[in-house]
């Protein structure tokens, strides 16, 4: 529907519009390129001025739909002749609003290296380069369906003169071609179509076209590129970019299967991609792929003195609308990038990304300039957005000035050099060196008078008094719990002595381990009563004292149980006694000694604690 409303609005500009000037298209041979994603239309103009008046320059006409996805235009000519014949040189082009021509026309003035007079003539060629203009159709395709667009143009040249002779050829991807729009003069061969030549068209003269094709190249466009190109004075230029890709073209519907993909990739996912080749400087270095996961290993690298290519394989292929984020980056030699011209510093270095005939939606461009530069300056090939950031980073202290560049609908072609000027100080590198240098000695210096410094507390101060003091203390409690120990351990002897007796029967024997035990137990208590006078006496005790009171008297009530018990026992054996008689006799003296025992251990830990 819009193609025709185009076709309708053309055919009311051609009776509008008053002929322009006496300036003549003698011959025009247009070439539109089809096989990616990228469409490109070459167009060489042999222009002649019929008229007196010396004309300068030369208008080129686009459509409303043309220049919404015109992403590039360059004019060249080539200067000589036959074997003389030089390369490509660039002609001034800019848009411009010409009076008495149609405002739904968006038209770019061309200025030619020197005027034609009357009768003269001149041949230029018109590189035209769109984005998204190929629509998918149909719009989803399943994983085993092929991949089929449309394109629509004119098989006449839009251009406000007249036209004595021109012609179109469009070359497609593949041979095979669903259907394309047949005028007179019109010839296929293989996968390339040819319409004319035309004779005699009036300006701004308009013939529909439609091609219907297959193609299954990757259709690989970002829909926001950040580029960021670190300098750093010490020899290196760090380069990091982060990619948002989406597969531009028709939308995958359905199940997608991995087992048919890789069984038959050629059938079960023709529209597909899963690679990408960026071409990289010659001498980068220390290169990585790397996404939200970690590093990516599907990627080869090779090169040589002249390019170094990078090819990366993302962790899935690439169906139609799919999307996928990751980032490459990699080091290039300082020398190679930076140049010194009039008292200032340059970069040198390309815009555009190194990926292949990737589209970019949003380019952005941040230049990191080492700390300390001023006086920044910019020079594009071509109109940029442009604002300063700054940057902090290890060892900055007021940061580093970031130039930020942004464009949108880039493509290869944008992929020129551009130059950021600016001026930097030789001290200012000195700076971090410097900083670094200070931190360490400092610090060694600080070092050096710790461990020359007496950072011990004076002898004759009331706090290094009331540590030894407690110091002692402690001690001498370790020895007080040590001598405690002792006696539960005699008193697990007589335990021992006990069974003994009722398992042989041989009473001397407990008797003589009951001697032993009385000696033992008198030789602790003896030791014990120095220990408690120093607690006594001490005021670095006076908290603890109580409990080791307490601890030492429920040691001795429990050591009177364990020596009746031990005496009841054998005297039951001694008058032949019953073995239950005996137990009968003897159980509540066990019930107080375990009590007792619970009681001693619950104090002995507490003293332990403190």
């Amino acid at each position: 529907m819009g193609f025709r409303f185009d076709l309708l609005l053309f055919a009311l500009v051609v009776l509008a519009t008053p002929v322009l000037s006496d300036l003549v298209l003698s011959k025009v041979d247009r070439r539109i390129d089809l096989t990616s994603q990228i469409v490109r239309s070459v167009s060489t103009l042999k222009v002649e001025n019929a008229g007196s008046e010396l004309v300068t320059e030369v208008l080129l006409s686009f459509s409303e739909h043309q220049a919404k996805n015109l992403a590039y235009l360059m004019a060249t000519y080539s200067e000589g002749k036959g074997k003389t014949k030089g390369s490509g040189v660039g002609l001034p082009v800019k848009e411009v609003n010409p009076k008495g021509l149609p405002s739904a026309l968006t038209f770019y003035s061309v200025t030619l290296p020197k005027g034609l007079g009357k009768g003269d003539s001149f041949t230029f060629n018109a590189l035209a380069v769109f984005t998204h203009s190929l629509r998918p159709f149909p719009e989803k395709i399943t994983q085993a369906d092929i991949q089929l667009f449309v394109f629509k143009d004119s098989a006449y040249f839009l251009t406000p003169y007249f036209v004595k002779v021109q012609s179109l050829s469009i070359k497609l991807p593949d041979a095979r071609i669903e259907s394309y729009t047949k005028l007179e003069n019109t010839k296929l061969h293989g996968s390339e179509i040819k319409y004319g030549p035309f004779e005699n068209l009036l300006s701004l003269s308009f013939s529909p076209i439609v091609v219907h094709f297959e193609s299954n190249q990757p259709f690989a466009v970002a829909k926001e590129l950040v580029r960021e190109i670190e300098i750093s004075h010490w020899g290196n230029v760090q380069v990091t970019e982060h990619y948002n890709l989406i597969h531009g073209g028709a939308e995958s519907k359905g199940e997608f299967s991995r087992l048919d993909y890789q069984a038959r990739p050629h059938l079960r996912g023709a529209s597909a991609f899963n690679q990408l080749v960026a071409k990289l400087p010659p001498r980068a270095h220390s290169i990585y792929y790397r996404d939200e996961i970690g590093n990516i290993s599907t990627s080869h690298l090779w090169g040589d003195s002249k390019k170094t290519e990078l090819l990366i394989e993302p962790r899935y292929p690439m169906m139609g609308g799919w999307r996928t984020k990751f980032t490459i980056g990699y080091g290039l030699p300082l020398k190679d990038f930076l140049f010194q011209s009039d008292g200032k510093r340059f970069l040198n270095i390309t815009f555009g990304s190194p990926m292949n005939e990737l589209v970019v939606d949003n380019l952005i461009v941040k230049v990191v300039l080492p700390e300390g530069s001023s006086d920044i300056a910019v020079s594009a090939p071509f109109p940029v957005t442009q604002w300063q950031e700054t940057k902090l980073s290890h060892l900055d202290i007021a940061g580093r000035p970031v130039i930020v560049l942004q464009k949108t609908n880039v493509v290869p072609e944008h992929n020129q050099f551009f130059q950021v000027f600016y001026k930097f100080s030789g001290f200012s590198m000195l700076r971090e060196p410097l900083m670094l240098i200070s931190g360490f000695f400092f610090l060694f210096v600080a070092g050096i008078m710790y461990m020359h410094v007496d950072m011990s507390i004076s002898k004759s101060s009331p706090s290094y008094l009331a540590k030894l003091q407690w110091d002692e203390v402690q001690t001498t409690i370790q020895q007080l719990i040590n001598i405690i120990n002792r006696c539960l351990t005699t008193h697990d002897k007589l335990e021992a002595s006990l069974r003994d007796l009722s398992r042989t029967g041989d009473v001397q024997a407990c008797k003589a381990a009951r001697k032993s035990a009385d000696v033992q137990l008198k030789e602790l208590s003896k030791e014990l009563k120095p220990l408690l006078t120093f607690l006594q006496s001490s005021s670095s005790a006076s908290q603890i004292y109580l409990k080791v009171v307490e601890l030492v008297a429920k040691e001795k009530e429990l050591q009177e149980k364990v020596l009746a018990k031990h005496s009841t026992v054998v005297d039951g054996y001694e008058k032949k006694s019953g073995a239950r008689d005996i137990e009968n006799r003897i159980a509540p003296q066990q019930q107080k000694i375990t009590t007792l025992r619970q009681e001693v251990d619950n104090l002995l830990e507490l003293i332990d604690e403190i």
